[in-house]
């Protein structure tokens, strides 16, 4: 499930614009009015595309596993997520339905969230954080705000458990509404960095792709 979290992060703060302020963390009452203005601005984001770099740091072998990929989401319910080096493979979801693909075994398949259990998680966590929903991810995360200049959070979940990470922390560019980075720790002390690049919202995409 550390991919999916990976994932379901990119969409809620891809979608979420923030504006830069004060170098220090803000007081609670700042932190949730910027947390208003991000669902409000979030409003008017129909899609996102970005390529991607992912890099695996692990700990124990002292290596960096490194891949490359894109995404594109559209509202309400259309994702497609693909690494494209070293190795082809990915999903594409679309309402209930959808299909994933690896290059190595030569296999595609479909499957129906009603019917699927990781799927359905997936997808449900999709729709809270896409929108995103503040409230929700208050429920499963502690959010901290570290610098405003640039954008920087932390998350913490709230409940712990298998294949949960220790923390994700997401880092903005100097505008603060675009997202550079997102970390996956987790409790091993592997870690998992995501480079977003050539980002780009509110673009027409193909149909195709969600097919």
């Amino acid at each position: 499930m550390r991919a999916w979290s990976a994932i379901l992060v990119l969409l809620s703060v891809l979608a979420s614009p923030a504006h830069p302020g004060p170098a220090e963390p803000p007081p609670p009452d700042a932190t949730d009015a910027l947390f208003a203005r991000m669902e409000r601005e979030a409003a008017g984001v129909s899609t996102i595309s970005s390529d991607f770099i992912q890099e695996k740091h692990l700990a124990m072998f002292r290596r960096v596993v490194s891949s490359k990929g894109r995404f594109h989401f559209q509202k309400p319910d259309r994702l497609r997520w693909e690494t494209t080096e070293p190795v082809a493979s990915g999903f594409v979801l679309t309402g209930n339905t959808g299909r994933r693909w690896h290059q190595r075994t030569g296999k595609e398949e479909h499957f129906d969230i009603r019917r699927d259990p990781v799927m359905k998680i997936v997808s449900d966590q999709i729709l809270a954080w896409a929108k995103p929903d503040i409230a929700w991810l208050r429920k499963e995360y502690r959010i901290r705000v570290l610098a405003e200049q640039p954008l920087s959070l932390r998350l913490d979940p709230l409940v712990p458990g298998a294949g949960a990470p220790d923390h994700i922390r997401i880092g903005f560019d100097a505008d603060g509404k675009v997202v550079r980075t997102v970390e996956i720790h987790d409790k091993d002390g592997d870690s998992t960095v995501i480079r977003f690049v050539d980002t780009v919202v509110n673009r027409p995409i193909a149909p195709d792709l969600f097919r």
